[in-house]
């Protein structure tokens, strides 16, 4: 059981990067996904998260309108496309399965277990 993280690399900032997270010995489609970030001497945060048929999403605020989750549940892969990068958005990113509810009207994510898996790194320069 494993989830790999790509797509990651350097880029300045309003800049795009696409990253790929790519399932393997389970069904990506059997789960809520979601994406998370590690910047160096911070906690991990959630960036994004879906539901299986894509019809909830979870975004917070730092990435909103920026940037845009989705997956293909036939190739069992995950998408996070970055727009309008910013230098504070470098960190490893992540991908993994998560837990998601709506509570006071807002969407919520966190994950379902310590599966985390390699991450990519994403750095972006000012």
């Amino acid at each position: 059981v494993q989830l790999q993280a790509s797509g990651g690399g350097l880029v300045q900032a309003g800049g795009s990067l696409r990253l790929s997270c790519a399932a393997s010995g389970f069904t990506l489609d059997d789960y809520y996904i979601g994406w998370f970030r590690q910047a160096p001497g911070k906690e991990r945060e959630g960036v994004s998260c879906i539901s299986i048929s894509g019809s909830l999403t979870y975004y917070p605020d730092s990435v909103k309108g920026r940037f845009t989750i989705s997956r293909d549940n036939a190739k069992n892969t995950l998408y996070l496309q970055m727009n309008s990068l910013k230098p504070e958005d470098t960190a490893v990113y992540y991908c993994t399965t998560v837990i998601m509810g709506v509570a006071g009207g807002s969407v919520t994510c966190r994950p379902r277990n310590e599966l985390w898996g390699q991450g990519t790194l994403v750095t972006v320069s000012s």
